[in-house]
């Protein structure tokens, strides 16, 4: 079973508590894991943040892993924001409203091959859930929204960007601020609902629309 997890991650986690202040608090919790999922949304947030998932580049992939690593990558990826968007929902309803922001890739998007058959696939279905969810908003009061970054500027990305031969790079890659900014958008915007945000490399971002018959229209925020 893959490690969904690193100490850099749970460093970071407790870093940003510490950034935030008193009342901020770094809990670890395996998302696969449902009692341990529902017991951290006992708390009832009214803001949801979908972000935790990975195994991009984690080899082998679909076919050649078993069943139960490429299930791993499905559950963490998208059964995992599914089941804690489930569960905020009463909570955010009692409370007047809320919103969901989930944080999806550019790896869900097109019909281009990707070394991760089952990452890909779970998030075009993440993308896809969250225009299905827009009719939350009337309701519960809850806004989905959902973040479509291309190769993100992290210090890891910085570093395996930096390690490809020049003409490999392509444009610079997304910077953290835009990610965050999208987020906080969607947070407090209350006209945005069931709304995807691509973030491409070397692009202004644009909101992302689906009519029949064709892929996507890039639509100015």
């Amino acid at each position: 079973m893959p490690r969904w997890w690193s100490r850099t991650s749970t460093r970071g986690g407790a870093e940003t508590c510490e950034l935030i202040g008193p009342s901020a608090r770094f809990v670890q919790v395996d998302l696969r894991d449902d009692a341990a999922v529902a017991g951290l949304m006992a708390c009832r947030p009214q803001i949801l943040v979908n972000n935790a998932g990975g195994g991009a580049v984690l080899t082998p992939c679909f076919p050649d892993a078993d069943a139960a690593r490429w299930t791993a990558s499905l559950d963490v990826n998208l059964r995992a924001p599914m089941l804690t968007t489930q569960l905020a929902l009463p909570g955010m309803q009692a409370a007047g409203g809320g919103a969901v922001v989930n944080i999806g890739s550019t790896a869900g998007l097109g019909f281009e091959p990707h070394v991760s058959p089952e990452y890909s696939a779970a998030k075009a279905a993440l993308i896809r859930l969250t225009a299905t969810l827009a009719p939350l908003q009337a309701s519960h009061g809850v806004r989905v929204n959902c973040v479509v970054p291309d190769w993100v500027a992290t210090p890891r990305g910085l570093r395996e960007r930096e390690a490809l031969p020049p003409a490999e790079r392509g444009p610079e890659l997304v910077p953290l601020e835009a990610v965050t900014d999208a987020v906080v958008r969607f947070v407090t915007d209350e006209t945005l609902a069931g709304r995807v945000l691509l973030l491409d490399r070397g692009s202004e971002p644009c909101f992302l629309g689906w009519s029949r018959g064709r892929s996507a229209d890039s639509i100015p925020p």
